[in-house]
């Protein structure tokens, strides 16, 4: 129902739902798309159908799967954890109904131990539907943003009733110099692992960490990626990036 995470920035990943679709240029070599086909072949049902072969690799069906018997999960987590939501899949994916969303969102309120970190691509359901979301402070809300051609997803982010916001700039594929990160807690920013991985210029990674910096906005430095991340490893002239919102600072935002 449940794993422990190697994600430098969470504790441990939580899936009610699993299946997407290809949307913009972050999503091409999407780890998820892997993964889900490995977990087919493992036996586990619930990804069943959520991918198929393109050429040599595994891409989304469109095939998306509610897993109801998934939503106990963290109840049975005594000790409270930093969970990413839904790293298989988009929460705010079109095929998932509001009436779910608003079950895993009284999930996360019931369980006050844990911090729950939600990350969506579609910022513009993500904004229709905040009004219709009971947000508690333990969830924390964040939009992708992989080049400027997506930076309109910080904008609709600004405007949801999520107490934390943030923003992964993952996998960081060009510069996004014109950045606003007011109203914005956390940044995350690394560069795309995997096969066919698509380099990083570090230039690129130093001018968000500046904007942050600026701004005195908590910036985490992921990866510098690879087709083997661990041989390339996360040091960022001469230091690890590892900040977290500041409870101050997102008092400020609201």
């Amino acid at each position: 129902m449940g794993s422990s995470s190697s994600i430098e920035w969470t504790d441990a990943t939580w899936n009610p739902v699993a299946g997407c679709n290809v949307l913009t240029a972050g999503c091409t070599n999407c780890y998820a798309m892997r993964m889900a086909a490995r977990l087919e072949l493992m036996g586990q049902d619930k990804y069943a159908g959520t991918t198929r072969l393109s050429g040599k690799r595994r891409v989304w069906t469109g095939k998306v799967v509610l897993d109801r018997k998934a939503l106990s999960a963290p109840h049975g987590w005594r000790k409270g954890r930093r969970v990413f939501v839904n790293s298989m899949s988009d929460l705010f994916h079109d095929a998932v109904p509001l009436d779910f969303i608003q079950d895993v969102f009284a999930v996360m309120r019931e369980t006050p131990r844990h911090i729950y970190q939600i990350l969506t691509k579609r910022a513009d359901r993500l904004l229709e539907l905040s009004p219709s979301l009971e947000w508690s402070k333990n969830i924390w809300m964040g939009v992708s943003v992989e080049n400027e051609d997506v930076l309109w997803r910080v904008d609709r982010l600004r405007e949801t009733g999520a107490q934390t916001k943030f923003l992964s700039c993952e996998p960081l594929l060009g510069p996004l110099s014109a950045l606003n990160p007011d109203g914005i807690d956390w940044v995350i920013a690394g560069g795309e692992s995997g096969p066919g991985a698509r380099p990083m210029d570090a230039i690129w990674v130093r001018e968000i960490r500046d904007i942050c910096l600026d701004k005195e906005v908590a910036f985490h430095f992921k990866q510098w990626g690879g087709p083997v991340k661990s041989k390339t490893g996360r040091v960022l002239d001469g230091r690890t990036w590892d900040d977290m919102p500041s409870p101050a600072r997102v008092e400020a935002n609201l």
